[in-house]
């Protein structure tokens, strides 16, 4: 089967969809309010009803605040086939939701000095001007990280493009002109693997190490990875799927490592939040206020691994968010900093013109359960 993958510009459709819902609908809350106890088990009936469909193996959500998760719930199982159960401190597959963690390690190499948001391909890797073509000689990080390079998209699952590949990657996918107008918007994995061979250039580290050393370790996500979770062959994290006729087809398998700074991270929940809290703190330890205020600042509708739009209604300002997916997982994100929330909702599949729609009505029904709680909560008090 041909493998499929998030094409350019679902980030904005799903905050398009989500939020066009709650302008109608949806009321205001506090930002300050938390959902009541009730709220995990009413996110459990909401994902409960997916599995009930048999659209989806497993599923799991949570409402994430500054504090981190506040309301949480799994349903379905790790495996299809098996009877071990999803659980919400599993890891999961995060996909293109992978670039908004890309983008804030690249601001700690700005903020050293050592990275550039004008800093040119070129400059970072001068070698590179015998191998690529002249128009991309000058495409900047700022416009790698913003799909404004003109850079072609890229997606296999050769596993001969290992990380130790990704610079030849680069050089042959640059070697010809731009197919693609530079400045305007096209969404590009391949421009995520040319920024983070930049930042490889000029610390002599891998993507992978500079990940761990800069920003999972700093924020204690221990649980975060590369590829897919778990151990290969066992059922102790959950495995990923694609539909096959009436049936899941479960697998352990991955797009190519040489992708990996555009989307191959793997966490928990609790870990995915740790990193989500630094775009609902006024302060963080990791990035100062005014690279916090870079990474969200969009050129059209995107920012740094960011679709961004303006959300007065519900969100009290502007949400973020991003889809990902590498066949096999649906992840979706969205955060409202004005509301001090973040939503996300997973899925251990992909079943192509099903998963996506799934999981934007379950984020739809996340956000509009928090609103209830609050209205309630209110009314009580």
């Amino acid at each position: 089967m041909k493998h499929q993958y998030m094409r350019p510009g679902l980030a904005k459709i799903v905050t398009i969809i989500v939020v066009a819902w709650l302008q109608i609908s949806a009321q205001p809350i506090d930002a300050q309010a938390e959902p009541g106890p009730d709220a995990s088990e009413a996110i459990r009936r909401i994902l409960s009803e997916v599995i009930d469909e048999d659209k989806a193996p497993g599923i799991v959500a949570a409402i994430i605040s500054s504090k981190g998760v506040i309301a949480s719930s799994a349903a379905g199982v790790r495996k299809a086939g098996s009877a071990t159960l999803l659980k919400t401190s599993d890891c999961v597959y995060l996909g293109s939701c992978t670039k908004a963690m890309t983008c804030a390690m690249l601001a700690t190499l700005v903020e050293e000095g050592k990275l550039g948001w004008d800093m040119t391909l070129t400059e970072a890797i001068p070698e590179l001007k015998r191998h690529i073509h002249r128009d991309y000689h000058d495409i900047t990080l700022w416009q790698l990280m913003t799909h404004r390079a003109g850079v072609e998209d890229c997606f296999t699952y050769d596993q001969h493009l290992t990380k130790e590949k990704r610079l030849g990657l680069l050089k042959k996918k640059l070697s010809g002109p731009p197919v693609h107008e530079q400045g305007g918007h096209y969404y590009s994995n391949l421009g995520y693997v040319a920024a983070a061979c930049m930042a490889e250039r000029v610390t002599g580290l891998l993507w992978e190490t500079l990940m761990a050393e800069r920003l999972f370790h700093p924020l204690g996500m221990t649980s975060a990875g590369f590829g897919f979770p778990g151990t290969r062959g066992q059922i102790d994290q959950p495995w990923g799927h694609q539909r096959s006729g009436d049936a899941w087809r479960p697998s352990q398998s991955d797009c190519s490592e040489a992708l990996g700074p555009a989307g191959t991270v793997y966490c928990t929940i609790d870990d995915w939040a740790v990193f989500l809290s630094l775009f609902l703190s006024a302060e963080n330890s990791l990035l100062d206020a005014g690279t916090m205020s870079k990474l969200v600042q969009p050129v059209g509708y995107y920012a740094g691994g960011w679709g961004v739009a303006e959300s007065p209604h519900w969100a009290k300002g502007y949400a973020l968010s991003h889809n990902g997916s590498n066949g096999m997982w649906y992840s979706s994100m969205i955060v409202a900093p004005g509301l001090d929330r973040a939503y996300v909702v997973i899925t251990n599949s992909r079943d192509f013109g099903v998963t996506q729609d799934v999981c934007n009505e379950m984020m739809a029904g996340l956000i509009r359960e928090d609103l209830n709680m609050k209205t309630t909560n209110d009314s009580d008090s």
